[in-house]
Formats: structure tokens, sequence, C-alpha cells
């Protein structure tokens, strides 16, 4: 317990006192850059969220926070579901017109190793429940799943469903902030931060059980 506290006040620092979470933290920047699209401002936010997904320049989380921050968390969270939806299904799409060859120009070896069980069989409950573990790597399972059995419209469904939790979460914390209530946003930030632990704490079990589900063995 003294180890998650340790790591929680250390990370909440490192965001409350880093460029980044300033950079994020410039309304009037960011309204501007949007704005300037005019009526095309919320468009362009579903497009950083989407791309996010397909070529991850940006950190996920970042932009999920953003959005609560900018919107509120009714708005924000419906504006990030939508862009995140749009941009796993790209990648979706992508991975099952191309292939694996274009799959691997995306997504580590590592990872393709790791979850390449999921590319042989359905499993719709396993996919949804991976799409809500916090810190999951989900734009990875996205062109992985491409390669599998899933259809369009199942996938579709997993994955926002499966996101919205997470999607939740980020845009609470976003409204937090953008309402000054720093004491609420510690809270929210700590469990999320808690259950990432336990999920990374817990993650060589989960990923055997979720081998011994689809019938095949750890390589």
């Amino acid at each position: 317990m003294g180890v998650l506290v340790a790591v929680f006040a250390g990370l909440t620092g490192l965001i409350c006192y880093s460029d980044l979470f300033r950079f994020f933290l410039d309304k009037e920047r960011l309204l501007n850059f949007l704005n300037s699209m005019g009526p095309w401002k919320f468009v362009g936010f579903i497009a950083i969220q989407a791309a996010q997904v397909i070529v991850a320049p940006i950190p996920g989380d970042a932009t999920g926070l953003l959005g609560g921050y900018l919107y509120g968390l009714v708005l924000g969270t419906s504006l990030s579901t939508l862009g995140l939806t749009l941009g796993s299904f790209a990648a979706f799409i992508l991975a099952r017109t191309f292939g694996r060859p274009f799959v691997e120009k995306f997504v580590p070896e590592s990872a393709m190793k790791r979850f390449d069980y999921l590319a042989t069989g359905k499993g719709a409950f396993l996919v949804f429940f991976l799409f809500l573990i916090p810190g999951f790597p989900k734009d990875y399972l996205c062109y992985i799943l491409g390669l599998g059995h899933l259809s369009a419209a199942e996938f579709i469904i997993l994955g926002s469903v499966g996101r919205l939790f997470g999607t939740i979460l980020l845009s609470l914390e976003g409204n937090f902030l953008r309402l000054h209530q720093y004491t609420s946003f510690s809270v929210v930030f700590g469990v999320a931060l808690l259950m990432i632990l336990l999920a990374i704490a817990r993650r060589e079990q989960l990923e055997r059980m979720f081998r011994l589900h689809y019938g095949v063995s750890k390589k």
C-alpha cells in the first residue's frame, strides 16, 4: 500500500507540474486553435481522437482528459467516444483489408506475440473485457482484431461500449480540472491509477486465463 501511495503522489506531481500538463491546460490556446476551425471545431477534436488511435502520436489519456476539460463531462465523453470509435474502426478495417504485414508496421512484434491468439477466435465477451481493462493497449487490439473473425458490427459495439468506462473516467477528470475541483480530480485519478496498477500486477494471470479460454498455450 505504501508503494501505491508513493507512486500516486509521484505521478500526480509529475502530471500537475510538467510542461505537458500545462500545455493541455492552456484552455485559451487550445480553444483558439479549435475555434479557428469555425463550425468544424468539434470535427477537429474528433479527428484528433481518431488519429491517436490509428497512428498514436498523441497520448490517448491526454486527449480523453482534454475533451472533459474543454467541453465538460457529457459533451466531452460524447465527442471522445465518437472519435475513438471512428479511429478504432479505421484501424480494424485497415488490418482486415491489408492483412498482417500491414499490421506489423503499426503493432510492435512483442505485442503481436503476446496477443496473437486474439486473431484465431471470436470470444466476444473476452474482447469486451479487454477493452474494459484500464491500461490495456487498446489501440493495438484494434489492429490485431482486424485479423480475426469478429464482424465489423460486433467490433464497433464491443469496442465502443468497452471503451466507454475509461472515456467517462478521463472526461470526468478533465471536467474536475475545468471546474478547479482539484481534490475530486485527485480522488478519481487515484482510483484510476489503482485499477491500472492492479491490472498490471495481474497481467500474467489475466493473459494466461485468456489464452486458456482460446485453447492455446503461452509461447
